[in-house]
């Protein structure tokens, strides 16, 4: 979900995007939910009001209607066994990477999760580990639990490196399932991999956003009007590509549903997409709305590129922000963007209507985790503001912010760990607030 970087300089500028914004600061306060965790990564919400709760170490827990963890903390699955081999007590990509629940989960019971699995049989002999898209089926009553032995392996993809997974699970109002996966590894879309990066090759599905419908042939259809549907100009199951490591992925609720993406940059800038079908999000030709050229990371080309490998438009990010890189930018904001959501709840209600965001820390070597907040120009312009959030500070924070997560009412969570790495009785979770 990140890339690992020497810390960076302690400076504290805000300033993310072009143009000033024209709001303050909103304010939200933080009640810590479960306490004791590894490293939490995505919340699902159930019919009832409780939620299930992922963590990286490769369980799956259950939290309350209160929001707080259940059942004294027994996980509802356990597959850490089933995991490629992961660094505990130290950083690490892999894992679990997410949880989703069915549209109909009511009443056919089926959630989905996306995690690295050791390399199958058939994997090249050098690649890491095998990316795995799986469905369980829940068993509720007073207790919740899934049966690990009742896992149905829907795709696997190939991974040649550890890092840039991305495997984000979204349902949209289409009724299918959506799924981010990251370009590979490595750095720069490099190494291991076609001359044009796997981001930019419709051939293979690194880097991509996949679309699917699971309610039709086993293991899944693909949907008719996907741009490659008849598999002629690349993977039936990409809905979009050119992203490098999207670290989130979410419909808007409301308005008209669009699909937000966040992609973690390489070393210069962070964005935000608003997802269309067929979209060539620029990776690894564009970084941010800026060129990229990875024999020269650090300097990017102006104005850079502006159509893909086969001459289609690249589509622009809605919002970037610099990271400190190399250069240590007094003016950059964090390492890793986190994706989030549309905010839709009722408890704050001066960020309905924008994009809830974060990002994982502000260098490496500290926890200086922050929550930002991208809002709508109103100008007419195409590019949102991003302004930072800031938090009625609680105990056990400044914090390394893993993910975001929403309910079924809308409000939001956020996810953290107190450390940089798979280290046990960091991770923790906790329910955005108004302030007092």
């Amino acid at each position: 979900m990140i890339r690992r970087l020497a810390a960076a300089s302690a400076g504290l500028a805000w300033l993310l995007v072009a143009g000033s914004p024209a709001h303050g600061a909103p304010r939200v306060a933080l009640e810590l939910v479960a306490d004791g965790l590894v490293s939490p990564v995505a919340v699902a919400p159930l019919p009832d009001g409780r939620k299930l709760l992922a963590d990286q170490t490769g369980f799956v827990r259950l939290l309350g209607r209160d929001g707080r963890l259940a059942d004294g903390g027994v996980p509802v699955l356990d597959f850490a066994g089933r995991l490629a081999a992961l660094n505990h007590g130290a950083f690490d990509e892999r894992g679990l990477l997410c949880v989703a629940t069915h549209p109909g989960v009511a009443r056919n019971h089926r959630v989905f999760v996306a995690y690295n699995a050791p390399r199958r049989a058939t994997a090249p002999a050098d690649y890491d580990c095998t990316l795995r898209l799986s469905e369980f089926a829940l068993e509720v009553g007073d207790t919740v639990r899934m049966d690990p032995s009742g896992e149905r392996v829907l795709l696997e993809i190939d991974k040649p490196y550890r890092n840039h997974n991305g495997a984000r699970l979204a349902f949209g109002p289409d009724g299918y399932l959506y799924m981010s996966v990251g370009d590979g590894g490595n750095a720069n879309d490099q190494g291991r991999r076609p001359a044009t990066g796997n981001a930019q090759d419709t051939f293979n599905l690194l880097g991509k956003i996949l679309r699917l419908d699971v309610d039709g042939a086993k293991p899944f259809d693909i949907p008719k009007d996907n741009p490659f549907a008849d598999g002629k100009g690349g993977r039936q199951e990409i809905f979009a590509y050119g992203l490098r490591n999207a670290w989130g992925l979410a419909f808007d609720r409301g308005g008209s549903h669009e699909l937000f993406a966040v992609d973690v940059g390489q070393n210069l800038f962070e964005e935000i997409d608003i997802v269309r079908k067929g979209g060539n999000y620029g990776w690894a030709l564009r970084e941010g709305f800026h060129g990229f050229d990875p024999r020269s990371p650090n300097n990017p080309p102006e104005p850079g590129a502006r159509s893909g490998v086969r001459g289609e438009p690249l589509v622009d990010p809605i919002a970037e922000y610099r990271h400190p890189g190399p250069r240590k930018d007094p003016g950059a904001v964090g390492v890793s963007i986190i994706g989030g959501h549309v905010y839709r709840g009722k408890a704050l209600p001066a960020l309905v209507g924008h994009y809830v965001c974060a990002d994982w820390s502000r260098g490496w070597a500290m926890p200086q985790g922050r929550l930002l907040v991208a809002r709508r120009p109103v100008d007419g312009t195409a590019r949102w503001t991003i302004e930072p959030i800031e938090v009625s500070k609680p105990e056990k924070w400044p914090v390394y912010v893993t993910a975001l997560g929403e309910d079924a009412d809308g409000e939001l969570f956020v996810m953290t760990n107190g450390s940089n790495g798979l280290t046990p009785g960091k991770g923790r979770v906790w329910k955005m607030r108004a302030p007092e």
